[in-house]
């Protein structure tokens, strides 16, 4: 079965119906049929911190998402390892001309040590590094 990364914008953009990618999103997932979808520990801690001021509901309702995916069959999530922060650290400052964050860097590293090219997300960095952004067309334009 096909794999394909999963990145912050994307989990946002699942969790929030009312999020301007939101229909982006679910068009670009559908598109791709049955997958498996890898994401990393980091882009689950990105996710939630990017949740975290919404509130008692949100924060709840954001915390069993993240628990959700962390059970789901068709979801791998690989752990945080010093290996893979040290890795991360290393694409981080030898890409000193991007604004890759720490995050970006441990994910794209952990997409070519498992051979993934497609990413859903909005997020155009992932381009400069090869890989092949899922989300592509702006929310609003049809």
């Amino acid at each position: 079965m096909r794999t394909v990364f999963a990145d912050t914008a994307y989990w946002i953009a699942v969790f929030r119906p009312a999020d301007p990618w939101a229909a982006v999103a679910r068009g670009a997932r559908e598109r791709l049929g049955r997958v498996r979808l890898l994401t990393v520990n980091e882009v689950l801690v990105e996710f939630l911190a990017g949740l975290s001021a919404g509130g008692p509901l949100v924060r709840s309702r954001a915390a069993m998402f993240a628990r959700r995916l962390l059970d789901h069959p068709q979801v791998t999530v690989a752990p945080q390892t010093r290996e893979g922060l040290l890795t991360g650290l290393d694409l981080y400052e030898r890409r000193r001309d991007k604004n890759y964050s720490l995050t970006d860097c441990i994910a794209m590293n952990t997409m070519r040590k498992t051979s993934v090219t497609e990413v859903l997300t909005s997020d155009r960095r992932f381009e400069q590094e090869g890989f092949r952004v899922l989300m592509r067309q702006r929310p609003g334009l049809h």
